[in-house]
């Protein structure tokens, strides 16, 4: 039990306490947190509705429904969804490239709400394995998209709508994962640990991950929300 007369321990060297339990603390970087809710909600309503599109095709290419429906290039939503590219792609990966896509656009919408408002900092890993799910998506959405005109002859309004979504959720998620990355570079920048920066990727607690985040942070005294 501490005793009431001694007097209170002070901080680490460099260390704000109050910013150190601010989970809304904005970065220098974009004067803003990239793990607020408001960054992440649009993520995940828009990783949802992609979802739903990607799964409405893949219900086509499972044969649950006889018609995907196109307004505005007709049939050629179906020649693309029955293509030859599409069938590879099927024996490839043994499910249909259009329940890949549901699958990670869920994947997207479920990474957008796990964690806390400073999970760029507390949970790098999970930030790192968000972008690595929302990024390489964008481009094979893409490139996929580039593939129709090119190689089936066809285009697929759906799939136009969901690389257009997929390149969307990369702009939002970008930032945060920017952050992340920054914050372990800087952590290793000042120890020239490896170890230091798996122990912060996982979310061990340190004094030295702690002072390095916060020189990331606007201090309380500069922040617009002061």
């Amino acid at each position: 039990m501490t005793n009431p007369s001694e007097p209170p321990q002070a901080a680490p060297a460099g260390i704000d306490p109050l910013l150190a339990r601010d989970l809304n603390a904005p970065l220098k970087r974009f004067g803003y947190n990239p793990s607020a809710w408001s960054q992440r909600v649009p993520i995940c309503v828009i990783a949802a509705v992609a979802a739903a599109i990607a799964a409405y095709m893949a219900f086509y290419q499972w044969r649950l429904i006889s018609y995907a429906w196109d307004p505005i290039f007709g049939d050629q939503t179906q020649r693309v969804l029955d293509s030859q590219v599409s069938h590879r792609m099927r024996l490839w990966m043994l499910v249909p490239d259009a329940a890949l896509g549901a699958f990670a656009y869920l994947g997207d919408a479920v990474f957008g709400l796990a964690g806390s408002t400073r999970r760029w900092q507390y949970r790098p890993w999970m930030v790192i394995l968000f972008g690595i799910d929302v990024i390489p998506l964008g481009v094979v959405s893409a490139v996929l998209v580039v593939l129709q005109g090119t190689v089936v002859g066809s285009w697929c309004f759906l799939c136009l709508v969901t690389a257009v979504l997929s390149l969307v959720l990369i702009y939002f998620a970008y930032d945060e994962v920017w952050a992340s990355l920054e914050y372990l570079y800087r952590l290793w920048r000042e120890t020239h640990s490896w170890g230091e920066v798996w122990r912060a990727t996982w979310g061990w607690p340190s004094e030295t991950a702690e002072r390095v985040a916060q020189t990331m942070l606007i201090p309380r005294s500069e922040s617009p929300l002061e």
